[in-house]
């Protein structure tokens, strides 16, 4: 990845798992997984690259956005 502050890095480098997020309050859809590459996947074949979909690295010490998809 490029473009990455130092904690971004962190938890892009320290993640226990990786989440999608897309919209807002009630209509929010989230899901987990377990590397970078499934949750790319995934946001990509369900939402055709739309690039709204949030990508966060989940480490012990909490998260960071890394992309959007």
């Amino acid at each position: 990845m490029t473009n990455l502050n130092p904690r971004e890095q962190h938890h892009l480098d320290n993640a226990k798992f990786f989440t999608v997020i897309r919209g807002n309050s009630r209509n929010r859809i989230r899901r987990e997984f377990p590397t970078l590459a499934y949750a790319e996947e995934w946001a990509l074949a369900h939402f055709k690259g739309d690039r709204r979909s949030m990508l966060y690295a989940v480490s012990n010490e909490g998260s960071a956005h890394i992309k959007n998809v």
